[in-house]
């Protein structure tokens, strides 16, 4: 295991109820009649991508005038409002990483492991979210990053990770992505790497078959998980832990 690929939203933290929030402000602050409830929005998250998201939305409670000239204009628009509202929330440091995130990242960073991101999400809202428990200089301590500008088709499409080992110059068989749902466990397998999956609240109810391990979260010395971890003595994912079952993947592959 040479590399770490993290996915962002629901993986390094708990985002989605930020996002909620910030899609609704934005509905009532343009004058929509949209309000998107929890059970609403864990089915909308089967749509990656906040634009995405919401044209599908609009097509769902009125196609024809989803089909209109400035349907495109007026995503960018709603969306662009709904990042302020998001960056609002979570620019505060009130939205912690879950566990295990900020110890990984800093075991990975001593060790020489190289750690990127693959997201969907907007570099705006990687900002908002990550500058304040991460520092200003945040993009710095990741050797790769893809996010919404980097390819036009999202998850469960392989093309945000493709590209990101691309700029990582290392081979699908190198690394160990991080997800939280289903989506991205696709789009990670569909990349060819294997892949730990620790679902949020909005993900729990998903399928993960495939998947390299699941567990509630990563955890740490003072949130250690339910219950031990295989192959491991301490009850928290360290890099030596992620290292063995990606080992063990690579052999069973073999």
């Amino acid at each position: 295991m040479k590399a770490l690929i993290f996915d962002v939203d629901g993986t390094l933290a708990d985002t989605e109820t930020a996002h909620l929030q910030a899609f609704n402000a934005a509905f009532a602050e343009v004058g929509l009649d949209w309000c998107w409830d929890e059970a609403l929005y864990t089915r909308l998250l089967k749509v990656a991508g906040g634009k995405e998201r919401l044209l599908h939305y609009w097509r769902m409670v009125d196609p024809e005038e989803a089909r209109g000239c400035k349907v495109r204009e007026t995503i960018d628009a709603v969306h662009a409002i709904k990042t302020r509202h998001y960056a609002e929330r979570v620019g505060s440091g009130q939205l912690p990483l879950r566990p295990g995130i900020a110890r990984l990242i800093e075991e990975a960073g001593s060790a020489g492991v190289p750690i990127a991101i693959a997201t969907t999400t907007t570099p705006a809202n990687l900002d908002a979210l990550l500058q304040v428990p991460l520092g200003q200089r945040w993009r710095e301590r990741f050797a790769a990053i893809g996010d919404a500008g980097t390819t036009a088709i999202k998850k469960p499409a392989p093309d945000v990770y493709l590209a990101v080992l691309e700029r990582l110059g290392l081979e699908a068989g190198d690394c160990l992505a991080i997800e939280d749902s289903e989506n991205g466990l696709r789009a990670a397998q569909a990349a060819g790497i294997a892949t730990l999956v620790t679902p949020s609240a909005y993900t729990a109810h998903e399928r993960f078959d495939g998947a390299l391990l699941v567990l509630p979260h990563l955890g740490d010395p003072g949130q250690p998980l339910p219950q031990q971890l295989p192959s491991a003595a301490q009850r928290w994912a360290d890099l030596g832990a992620l290292r063995n079952w990606h080992r063990g993947t690579l052999f069973e592959a073999a």
